[in-house]
C-alpha cells in the first residue's frame, strides 16, 4: 500500500502573530504562524483581511519576531523553529515570496528543552536578536549591513546559565546605547537543599565594542510573573519593562523604584482565583505618546499607561478597556486596527474607535494593596469588529456523511472550546453571498452586463433575455428598467457585448443591432429566412453561426463600424463557438474555436491571409456544448515567484458533464496538454468573468464552478450555491467583482467570498466543549455530547449573574458609586450588565448584531464574556440532538455533574435480556452515552463512578427519553454496537452488554488490556480495540463460548488519539505526537485465525513481548506535524475512490489517497526526491527528517511538497522535468489529476 498525502485545508489556529512593514511600502502586514505554516495577511482599505502568501515550512514554528535595521524602511522576520537554526526572512512583494536572507545552525533539530528557538527578542533599533531555549541556553546574534547594503549576521554570542528556566524574554529599548535584553528566569540549582526557588528579572547587555554578552542586572520578581512587555525608551519614553504577574503589573528598570499596580478583577471571579496576563500589545500614537493593551486569561483587555517625567516613572494606571475572546497574540497597526489571534475559535480584526478617558473601572500604583473594586464586562465600547477569519481549531471530532443528499458529502466537525464551541458543516467550495435577489415576470434564458464605453469603470446595463422579449436594466444606486437604451426589446437576445470603444452590440435571431454612443443604431439583417443560432465575439471581432452551418465574420473598422469580412460554409450545424480575446497591442485575435456535432473542436484562423482556414482539430468524447478562450498574461516573477509566458487556454463543456481544457499554441494554433474533469450531470456552460483583476471563468453544471488563478495556481473550485442557468460578470460601485445570474424566474447578484479557500462552512453554536458525536443516518440527525470542567450549568450561570447584578446595583464598588458626574449626568452601571445573564447560551447567537448595533440593550454574549469559573471537581455536560439541514437543536438534555465521554447508536436484538417484557423492536435504534462522575486529572486521574445511559429516540429521532442508567466501575471511554449488543471499553476492560429492563446486563468481558480502551471498531466477529498507550489490539469473539480473545497487538507502544477501520486486517491510527500510521495483520496469521475451527490457537498460544501471540506489521508511517484528532474513510468526489481524511487540533484537514498504479508511485516518489533536493524547506528543517520525526516515513508520498512544484522558477521546473523524462506541463497535469481524485 502506497499513499499520497495532501493537506486540503491548512491549519486555521494561530500560534503567534507579529506585524510590520514587510512589503516595504507604507502598508503594514501581519505575519502569523499556524504551526507548520507561515502566512502573511494584509487588511485592505475596507478592513477585510486578505492572505497575501501562505507557505508550508515543513517544521514547527515556535516563535516569530520582526526587526528593522536603522534607517531602513522595511521589516524582516526572524523565525524560531524546531530546525535548530535561526532563519531571517524577507518578503519580496514583486514575486510574492519569502526569501531566505540568512540561516544559521546553532543546535539539534526538534523542539528540545535546551535548544534555543522557543523565545525570540529583537533590539528595538534592529541591532541584535536573542534566541532562547526553555532552559539554560540563550544566544545573541549581532545584525548589521555590508557595503552592498545587505543584511549580515554575526557568529552567536552565548548568554547561557545552567539550571535556569526561562519564562519570557524581550528587548529593552535603551536608544542607541548597548543593546539590552530582559528575561524572567528561575534558578533551580539550590532547590533541593533550600526547597525554594525565586523568579528573577535579569538584564543581559550586549557590548558592541567587546563583542560579548554579560549579565548586567538581576532583581527578584513575584513567582507569578509570566510575561515581559518592553517600554519605549531612547527619548520616546522611560525605557524599562512591564512585568506581568498574577494579579499585578509591575514597572521595573535598573536604578529605579518598582511601580506596582493591581489588575482589576471581575465581580463574579472567586476570591481564590488569580488574574494572569496572556498577551500584550504596544500602541504608539505620537513620538512620545504610548500605552499598552494587555489581556487576561478571561479575555478582559486593560489599557496600561505610565505617568512619567522623562526617564522616571511615577505611576502605573490600569483601566478596563473591553472584553474579547482570549488571544495568543494581539497586533496593533498604525492604521488603528487591532488583530486578535484567538486561542480557540475565529480570529478577529477590530477598529480602535474610542481612546478618550471615559469613566470606567481603574486601578493605579497609588493602591498598594489588592482592591475590592470589581467590574462586569460590557459590550464593546472602544473596539468595533470589522472582519473575522474563520478557525476550526481545535477539531474535536469529525465525520463525513451526505446528510443533505447533495452531489458530494459534507464534513461535520466539532470545533472550539467552552462558550466558543461550535458544530461546523463544511462543504467543498467557495462561499457565495447574495447581494440582491429579484423576481422576474417570466423564466429568462440569458443575462448579460455591458459598459457604455471601454473606459468606463463599471457596467451600465443588465440585459435579460426571455423567449420572445428582452428587458434592459440600468445600473446605478438602484437597478431600474429603462426603455430608451436603443435595444430591441420585442425579440429574444442571443448576445450583448461592448464593441469598439463606444458601441454596444445586440445580436438577436434575425440580425445584429449596433448601438453607437451618439445614439445612432445600425442594423444588419440575416439573408433570407435564415436565423442566427450562435454568436462569438470579443471587443473588435464578431462571428455568427446561421442555421445550416454558415459562419459570417465581422470586424470593427477604423471608424468603429461593424463590417462583414468573410463567409464560410461548414459541413453541418455548429454546436458552439468562441473567439479568443484580442492580445494587447494587436488589432485582432487570430483564433476562432468551433464545436461540431461530430464530437470535434476546430481552431480556425481569422488572419486576413488565411481567414477561416482550419489550423487544428481536436476530437472529444462527446458533443461540445460550450466553448471559452481564457488568456493568461505573461508574468516575470509572478504571484508564485516564477516566470510565466503568456498562455491561451481553450475550455470546452461537453454534454456528458465533462470540462475539457487544452492549451492553444499562440503562434500555430495547435492544441496540446489536454485535461478533463467531470463536473456534474448537466453539460457545463462557460462564462467569462474577472476575479482579482485577472480573467477567470464561471462554469454552470448541476452546480456552479469557478476557474481562477490564486497565488500563481489555476484552480477549478465548486461554488456552494444552487444550480444557475446563465451568468455574467457584474461591476458596480457597491460590488466591483460580482456575478449576475438567473436561476428559474429570479435575477440574482452574487459575490464570491474568500478566494483560495477549499471549504465553506455553516456554524451552529454549542453550549459546552464538544467531545464526540454520532450520526443518525436514517433520520439525518446528529447527536452531540458536550462537557466542561469547572463550569456552571446554564441555570446556575443565570442565578449567579442575577445575584452579581443585584450586588452591583446595591453596592458595586467605589468606582460605581461615583457614577454621577460633575454635572449630574447619569453614569450608573449600564443596562447591559443586568442583561448579560439573559444571553446565556442564547448569547452565542448574532454576534454581528451585538457588536455593530447602537442599541444599548444588546448584552455581551457568553462567546466573548466566557463562563464563570467553578471548582475543578464540578462538571457540566449535555446531550444535544441537532437537525443539521435546518441548523436547529431539537433536544437538549443536561446531565447532573457528570462528564460525557462517549456516545454511539445501538440496535439491540428483540427481547434480548427481557423475559416476559414487551418486544424491544418498538424502541428501534437506541442511544448509549458513557459518563464519568467526579472525574479528576490532578494529581492523578480518578473518578467516583462511571455510568452508561441508554436513551430512546422519540418524535422521529428529534427528542430523547432516558430508559435507564447503569453504573460501571471505570470510565466508559468507548462504546460501540456489536452483533445486536453493546460493546463498552470501561477502563482496561472490554465488556459486552445486553439490554435489560432496568439496567444493562453483562454478557462477557476481557480484562487483559494494559491501559484504558479509547476506541472500538467491530467487523464481523473481529473487534479492533485501541488502547490509549499501547496502540491496537485485535480481538475475536467466539459466540459458541461467549468469550473475547486477544490474538494480535502492536509491537510499538503508541498514545492513540484517533483510529479507523480500513479492511479486515488493516487499521489506521494516529498518535499524540502527530504521526499517522497503518498496521496490518500478516495474511498467513489472519488465515490461520479464521481457519481454526475450535479456536485452540487463540486460547492456548503463548504471548510474545508480554502481549498477544501475534504482532501486526506497520505498512504506513507518516508524520503530519499536528495532533490528529479524528480519522474517517470516505470519498468527496462523486464516483471517486475512498480516501482517509483526518482532522487535527490546529484545525487543518488532510487526506491520504491510495495509489492504484505502480507507474504513479514511481513518478511521484521521484518527483518528491527531486523536490527535496531543489527546494529545501524555508525554515531550515530537513524534509525527510521532518516527515520521519518519530518513525521513518514509509510508503507515503508528501503531496504538499510535490504541489510546490508550480512555484519553482521555470528553469528549475524544466530541470526536474528533464530528470523525470517529462515536460513541466505533464507534471502539472499529474498533480492536478491526483488532486481531483481527492476533492
Amino acid at each position: 500500500m502506497h499513499l499520497y498525502s495532501l493537506t486540503l485545508q491548512r491549519p486555521t489556529g494561530i500560534v503567534c502573530a507579529i506585524h510590520g512593514n514587510f512589503s516595504g511600502d507604507k502598508t503594514q502586514e501581519i505575519a502569523v504562524a499556524r504551526g507548520k505554516v507561515l502566512d502573511l495577511l494584509r487588511p485592505d482599505a475596507t478592513g477585510k483581511i486578505h492572505t497575501l502568501l501562505s507557505v508550508e515550512i515543513f517544521g514547527a514554528i515556535r516563535s516569530l519576531a520582526p526587526f528593522r535595521l536603522t534607517g531602513s524602511g522595511k521589516d524582516y522576520i526572524v523565525v524560531g523553529s524546531d530546525s535548530g537554526r535561526i532563519v531571517i526572512l524577507c518578503y519580496n512583494a514583486n514575486k510574492n515570496v519569502f526569501e531566505k536572507i540568512h540561516q544559521e545552525t546553532f543546535g539539534k533539530s526538534g523542539s528540545r528543552r535546551i535548544v534555543p528557538g522557543q523565545y525570540l527578542a529583537t533590539d528595538p533599533k534592529g541591532r541584535a536578536v536573542m534566541v532562547g531555549a526553555c532552559e539554560k541556553q540563550k544566544l545573541v546574534y549581532v545584525l548589521n549591513r555590508d557595503v552592498a547594503n545587505r543584511l549580515t549576521i554575526s557568529s552567536p554570542l552565548e548568554a547561557h546559565k545552567s539550571h535556569t528556566i526561562v519564562f519570557s524574554i524581550c528587548g529593552v529599548d535603551c536608544g542607541f546605547d548597548n543593546p539590552v535584553f530582559a528575561a524572567i528566569e528561575v534558578d533551580y540549582s539550590d532547590v533541593d537543599s533550600s526547597g525554594n526557588a525565586r523568579k528573577c528579572l535579569t538584564y543581559y547587555e550586549l557590548d558592541l565594542g567587546l563583542n560579548n554578552v554579560c549579565r548586567k542586572w538581576s532583581d527578584e520578581v513575584d513567582n507569578g510573573a509570566n510575561l515581559l512587555v518592553a517600554v519605549p525608551g531612547g527619548g520616546d519614553g522611560p525605557s524599562g519593562v512591564l512585568v506581568c504577574g498574577e494579579n499585578f503589573v509591575v514597572y521595573k528598570n535598573q536604578g529605579q523604584q518598582d511601580v506596582r499596580a493591581v489588575i482589576p478583577r471581575r465581580a463574579d471571579l472567586p476570591a481564590g482565583r488569580g488574574v494572569l496576563i496572556v498577551s500584550a500589545a504596544t500602541c504608539r500614537m505620537k513620538k512620545s505618546m504610548f500605552f499598552f493593551l494587555v489581556q487576561t486569561e478571561y479575555g478582559d483587555i486593560f489599557k496600561v499607561s505610565l505617568e512619567h517625567d522623562k526617564d522616571v516613572v511615577k505611576g502605573v494606571k490600569i483601566k478596563y478597556f473591553d472584553t474579547i475572546p482570549v488571544t495568543t497574540s494581539m497586533c496593533v497597526l498604525k492604521s488603528g486596527l487591532l488583530f486578535a489571534a484567538s486561542e480557540f475559535g475565529d480570529h478577529a480584526l477590530y477598529q480602535l474607535q474610542a481612546l478618550e478617558e471615559d469613566p470606567d473601572v481603574e486601578s493605579s500604583s497609588a493602591l498598594v494593596r489588592a482592591t475590592d473594586e470589581g467590574f462586569l464586562p460590557r459590550k464593546l465600547k472602544n473596539l468595533v469588529r470589522i472582519d473575522q477569519v474563520e478557525s476550526l481549531m481545535p477539531i474535536m471530532d469529525m465525520k463525513v456523511s451526505n446528510l443533505f443528499e447533495e452531489e458530494t458529502p459534507q464534513i461535520f466537525t466539532l470545533c472550539g472550546r467552552g462558550p466558543r464551541s461550535s458544530l461546523r458543516i463544511l462543504r467543498p467550495g467557495l462561499a457565495i453571498s447574495e447581494m440582491a435577489v429579484s423576481d422576474l415576470p417570466d423564466v429568462p434564458n440569458a443575462v448579460w452586463t455591458v459598459k457604455k464605453k471601454v473606459s468606463d469603470e463599471f457596467d451600465a446595463y443588465i440585459v435579460v433575455s426571455f423567449a420572445n422579449a428582452t428587458i434592459v436594466l440600468s445600473i446605478g444606486e438602484t437597478v431600474e428598467e429603462v426603455i430608451d437604451s436603443g435595444f430591441l426589446d420585442t425579440t429574444a437576445t442571443l448576445a450583448v457585448s461592448l464593441i469598439g470603444d463606444d458601441g454596444i452590440m445586440q445580436v438577436h435571431p434575425n440580425g445584429i443591432r449596433h448601438i453607437r454612443d451618439s445614439g445612432r443604431v445600425h442594423e444588419w439583417r440575416t439573408p433570407g429566412k435564415r436565423k442566427i443560432l450562435l454568436v462569438g465575439s470579443n471587443r473588435l471581432q464578431v462571428v455568427i453561426a446561421l442555421n445550416g452551418g454558415e459562419l459570417i465574420y465581422f470586424e470593427v473598422d477604423m471608424t468603429g463600424q461593424l463590417v462583414e469580412v468573410e463567409k464560410h460554409e461548414l459541413s453541418g450545424d455548429v454546436a458552439c463557438l468562441d473567439i479568443a480575446p484580442v492580445p494587447e497591442g494587436r488589432q485582432r485575435s487570430r483564433f476562432l474555436a468551433v464545436g461540431s456535432y461530430d464530437n470535434t473542436i476546430r481552431i480556425l484562423s481569422l488572419d486576413p491571409d488565411d481567414c477561416m482556414q482550419i489550423l487544428s482539430v481536436q476530437s472529444v468524447s462527446s458533443i461540445p456544448e460550450s466553448l471559452l478562450f481564457l488568456e493568461v498574461q505573461a508574468s516575470v516573477g509572478g504571484e508564485d515567484g516564477a516566470d510565466h509566458p503568456a498562455n491561451l487556454f481553450l475550455n470546452a463543456g461537453l454534454q456528458t458533464g465533462i470540462l475539457f481544457r487544452t492549451v492553444v499554441d499562440m503562434v500555430t494554433g495547435q492544441l496540446s496538454d489536454s485535461r478533463s474533469r467531470f463536473l456534474g450531470l448537466r453539460a457545463p456552460k462557460l462564462f467569462s468573468i474577472n476575479i482579482g483583476g485577472k480573467p477567470a471563468f464561471l462554469c454552470l453544471s448541476s452546480r456552479p464552478w469557478l476557474g481562477y488563478i490564486n497565488q500563481g495556481k489555476f484552480l477549478i473550485t465548486p461554488l456552494s450555491y444552487e444550480a444557475l442557468e446563465y451568468a455574467a460578470s457584474f461591476s458596480s460601485g457597491n460590488c466591483t467583482e460580482g456575478i449576475v445570474a438567473v436561476a428559474r424566474s429570479s435575477l440574482r447578484i452574487l459575490m464570491i467570498e474568500r478566494l483560495g479557500e477549499t471549504f465553506n462552512e455553516i456554524v451552529i453554536p454549542l453550549r459546552y466543549t464538544p467531545r464526540k458525536f454520532a450520526v443518525q443516518v436514517k433520520q439525518k440527525l446528529l447527536v452531540i455530547i458536550e462537557s466542561d470542567q469547572g463550569a456552571f450549568t446554564a441555570e446556575e450561570r443565570e442565578a449567579a449573574k442575577r445575584k452579581t447584578r443585584e450586588d452591583v446595583d446595591e453596592d458595586f464598588s467605589p468606582a460605581m458609586k461615583r457614577r454621577k458626574g460633575s454635572n449630574g449626568e447619569d453614569l450608573s452601571p449600564p443596562k447591559e450588565y443586568s442583561e448579560a445573564a439573559e444571553m446565556g447560551e442564547k448569547g452565542n447567537g448574532n454576534v454581528e448584531q451585538m457588536e455593530t448595533d447602537d442599541n444599548e440593550d444588546v448584552a455581551l454574549s457568553d462567546e466573548h464574556y466566557g463562563y464563570p469559573k467553578a471548582d475543578s471537581d464540578k462538571w457540566v455536560s449535555c446531550v444535544r440532538v441537532v437537525e443539521p439541514k435546518t441548523a436547529k437543536t431539537t433536544c437538549l438534555l443536561e446531565l447532573d455533574n457528570e462528564s460525557a465521554v462517549s456516545v454511539c447508536t445501538v440496535n439491540f436484538h428483540d427481547n434480548a435480556g427481557l423475559v416476559g417484557a414487551a418486544p424491544l423492536k418498538e424502541h428501534g435504534t437506541l442511544l448509549a452515552v458513557g459518563t464519568a462522575k467526579g472525574l479528576q486529572f490532578w494529581p492523578k486521574k480518578s473518578i467516583t463512578r462511571g455510568y452508561i445511559h441508554i436513551y430512546r429516540f422519540l418524535d422521529d429521532g428529534k427528542s430523547l427519553e432516558l430508559l435507564h442508567k447503569t453504573e460501571v466501575d471505570g470510565i466508559p471511554l468507548a462504546l460501540c454496537q456489536f452483533q445486536g449488543r453493546l460493546l463498552a471499553g470501561i477502563g482496561p476492560v472490554l465488556r459486552l452488554y445486553d439490554l435489560g429492563r432496568k439496567r444493562l446486563l453483562r454478557k462477557c468481558e476481557n480484562k487483559l488490556f494494559p491501559n484504558d480502551i479509547v476506541s472500538i471498531h467491530p467487523y464481523r466477529d473481529r473487534i479492533y480495540v485501541g488502547d490509549i498507550q499501547e496502540s491496537f489490539h485485535y480481538c475475536k469473539y467466539r459466540r459458541d463460548e461467549n468469550q473475547l480473545y486477544i490474538f494480535a497487538d502492536d509491537r510499538v507502544p503508541r498514545w492513540l488519539t484517533a483510529s479507523f477501520h480500513i479492511d479486515f486486517d488493516t487499521m489506521a491510527g494516529a498518535d499524540k505526537f502527530g504521526n499517522v500510521y497503518f498496521v496490518r495483520l500478516p495474511q498467513d496469521v489472519s488465515d490461520e485465525i479464521e481457519e481454526d475451527p475450535i479456536g485452540g490457537r487463540i486460547k492456548w498460544e503463548q504471548g510474545k513481548l508480554n502481549g498477544a501471540p501475534n504482532k501486526v506489521e506497520d505498512i504506513v508511517q507518516f508524520h503530519v506535524g499536528d495532533v490528529v484528532s479524528s480519522l474517517q474513510k470516505a470519498s468527496l468526489v462523486p464516483g471517486g475512490a475512498d480516501c482517509v481524511f483526518y482532522g487535527t487540533v490546529m484545525g487543518s484537514l488532510g487526506a491520504l489517497c491510495a495509489f492504484t498504479c505502480r507507474d504513479d508511485i514511481d513518478f511521484f516518489s521521484h518527483l518528491e526526491m527531486y523536490m527535496r533536493q531543489e527546494h529545501p524547506p524555508l525554515c531550515g528543517r530537513d524534509h525527510m527528517a521532518y516527515r520521519s520525526a518519530y518513525f521513518p516515513i514509509k510508503n507515503v508520498i508528501d503531496g504538499d511538497l510535490c504541489e510546490q512544484y508550480p512555484t519553482l522558477p521555470m528553469d528549475v521546473q524544466r530541470k526536474i522535468a528533464a530528470e523525470l523524462d517529462r515536460t513541466p506541463a505533464e507534471i502539472l497535469k499529474k498533480l492536478e489529476e491526483i488532486r481531483n481524485k481527492i476533492i
